[in-house]
C-alpha cells in the first residue's frame, strides 16, 4: 500500500469558456472546496465523444484541494459545471512546501 505524506490534491478539470472556468474556480473558493484553483488557457483536448473523435480548445482548471472532499466537488461540479461528463482526475499531492502546505490546509477548513 502506498502511503502519502499529505491528504492534500490537485483535482483537474477543463471548461470551453473562460467565463465557465471562472465562475467553476470562484465557487469552489467560496465554498472552501479548494484553496486555488489555477485557470490555464489554451489546452487543446483530443478525445473520443459519443462515437467520433473529437479535439476542443480548453482552459484547463488546476484545483488544489483535500481528499476528503472529492466527492463534495464531484457534487458541485455536476450542479455547477456546463459539461454532460465533466473531467475530474484527482492527483495525490505527496508533499509541498511548510508555509504552502499550512496555507493551503488553513483555507480549506
Amino acid at each position: 500500500k502506498v502511503s502519502f505524506v499529505t491528504d492534500k490534491i490537485i483535482v483537474l478539470s477543463t471548461c470551453a469558456k473562460a467565463a465557465d472556468a471562472q465562475r467553476i474556480a470562484k465557487h469552489l473558493v467560496d465554498q472552501r472546496l479548494a484553496a486555488c484553483v489555477n485557470i490555464m488557457p489554451g489546452v487543446t483536448s483530443v478525445y473520443r465523444w459519443k462515437g467520433a473523435v473529437e479535439a476542443a480548445s480548453e482552459w484547463m482548471l488546476v484545483i488544489k484541494s483535500r481528499m476528503d472532499l472529492v466527492e463534495a466537488i464531484e457534487r458541485e461540479f455536476a450542479a455547477v459545471h456546463p459539461y454532460e461528463v465533466p473531467e475530474l482526475v484527482v492527483l495525490p499531492m505527496v508533499d509541498g512546501g511548510k508555509a504552502y502546505m499550512g496555507w493551503l490546509a488553513a483555507e480549506i477548513g
